[in-house]
């Protein structure tokens, strides 16, 4: 801004020094008066100009600004895309094996079905053959199995693990000893008796009033009185199976194994 000032005023200078004449026809006051406002116009026009200069360079660091934070940015989506690339392949990978495995469940769903059925027809076998002990609720239970086999809003999967569910039910029968209530036929009347089965040993009953004592016998298919010897032991055990008394020895009939030749 000084050199500014100075250039102005050299010129003033050099004009007055040109114009002799105009110089002494004008008086002093008024040739300095024309050079102040000479040179307060430069100065406002110097001003505008360094406003102007600061403006672009304020404008000019904000532009920076910005372009800095815009490449922090593309920076930090690289790396979110390296990131997302790596999940997309991972998920990719995911879908092949899933798609495999479909595959598969198909193939092995047909030859799972054969299989299945086939359990269920030796299932129902066995409870036939096995002691009469629950026959109802063994029965709806292998019913039940049947009707969900023709089922196809139940998958594979659910058809095998209730096969399997009703598997495990039947073998935990064979080690435990249980007391229930139903009916048998005494002198061609139907009598309410307690049964007591004895894993799959043996299977008594008594009648409620504790007069009649009795078991069924495998051999002949039919149910066999046991006279007052065996009264009180069974009377025992159904106070054992009903956890009334604790567990203990009782002597009852057990059918002895056949041997094959």
């Amino acid at each position: 801004m000084r050199t500014l000032s100075s250039i102005i005023g050299v010129a003033i200078v050099l004009v007055a020094a040109t114009c002799p004449v105009r110089a002494q026809d004008t008086p002093p006051s008024e040739q300095l008066s024309g050079a102040v406002e000479l040179r307060h116009g430069a100065n406002q026009s110097s001003a505008a100009s360094q406003r102007k200069i600061d403006s672009l360079g304020n404008q000019t660091d904000a532009l920076f600004d910005e372009y800095r934070s815009v490449l922090k940015q593309i920076e930090a989506l690289k790396v979110y895309n390296a990131e997302m690339r790596k999940l997309i392949e991972a998920q990719e990978r995911e879908a092949e094996d899933l798609r495999r495995q479909i595959e598969q469940v198909g193939v092995v769903s047909r030859a799972l079905t054969p299989l299945m059925l086939e359990m269920l027809d030796s299932l129902e076998a066995f409870v036939e053959l096995d002691l009469p002990f629950l026959p109802e609720e063994r029965s709806r239970r292998v019913e039940g199995l049947g009707e969900m086999m023709a089922r196809s809003d139940v998958t594979v999967a659910e058809k095998y693990r209730r096969i399997l569910e009703a598997y495990q039910v039947e073998n935990e029968y064979g080690r435990t000893i249980e007391a229930y209530q139903g009916s048998v036929e005494i002198d061609g009347e139907s009598r309410t008796v307690d049964f007591l089965r004895i894993g799959r040993l043996v299977l008594l009953y008594q009648t409620l009033d504790g007069e009649d004592t009795g078991m069924w016998d495998a051999t002949a298919e039919n149910w066999v009185e046991l006279g007052g010897r065996y009264r009180q032991p069974v009377r025992q055990g159904l106070r054992m199976a009903r956890k009334q008394a604790a567990p203990d020895l009782i002597a009852v009939p057990v059918p002895v194994a056949e041997m094959l030749e």
